[in-house]
């Protein structure tokens, strides 16, 4: 399966979920965006070091980095390789100069690591198909063209409940979800989005 690489576009405080973070990927030479949901603890230690920040003692990700690179391990890319009811799974691939391994990872973990090593990273088309924003001109537009993942989790329906989307209209939501994305509040229009996918379902 072909690897498609992304960059870090930005980090935003979630608008609907107290003490979350929306992490927006862009797929790299593409118009895709990819949001992901992260705490707060992550999203700290993603902009420390993008900011090349230097917190008074090391944070978990700095341990882990000083660990691994004590044992002669570096991370070379993070692969985001699959999406099942709304959660990303994520696997860092190691290597010791002698062997290659990969390792589960909580997505927002892994590109905490991976800017600490500065190494890629990637996912699949099928992710970015099925919950990737993209832009056509300076429009953006909901992705349809594969199905949508499989039932949404009892959370994620009271966190619909609380949105209220569901009581929108088609055109609604729409225009919803292009105000959000012009404000890009991309946490928000990804639940726009899960929401215009679940009538396209039905």
């Amino acid at each position: 399966m072909k690897k498609l690489k992304l960059d870090i576009i930005g980090l935003s405080y979630s608008q609907t979920q107290s003490g979350a973070y929306a992490l927006v990927l862009g797929e790299v030479n593409g118009r895709r965006r990819l949001p992901i949901i992260i705490g707060g603890f992550e999203a700290q230690a993603i902009a420390i070091e993008i900011e090349k920040m230097t917190p008074s003692r090391p944070l978990t990700h700095d341990l882990f980095k000083s660990f691994a690179e004590s044992y002669k391990i570096n991370i070379q890319e993070v692969i985001i390789y699959n999406l099942v009811e709304g959660v990303f799974f994520s696997k860092l691939v190691c290597n010791d100069g002698k062997k290659i391994t990969e390792i589960d990872a909580r997505s927002s973990d892994a590109i905490a690591l991976a800017v600490r090593f500065g190494c890629p990273i990637y996912t699949y088309e099928f992710i970015l198909a099925s919950a990737g924003i993209v832009i056509e001109g300076s429009d953006f537009v909901f992705l349809d063209n594969i199905e949508p993942t499989s039932s949404i989790t009892p959370q994620e329906k009271d966190a619909q409940k609380t949105n209220s989307f569901s009581s929108y209209s088609d055109d609604e939501l729409q225009k919803r979800l292009q105000e959000a994305l012009a404000e890009e509040a991309y946490e928000k229009a990804a639940k726009i989005r899960d929401e215009i996918s679940k009538r396209k379902s039905n």
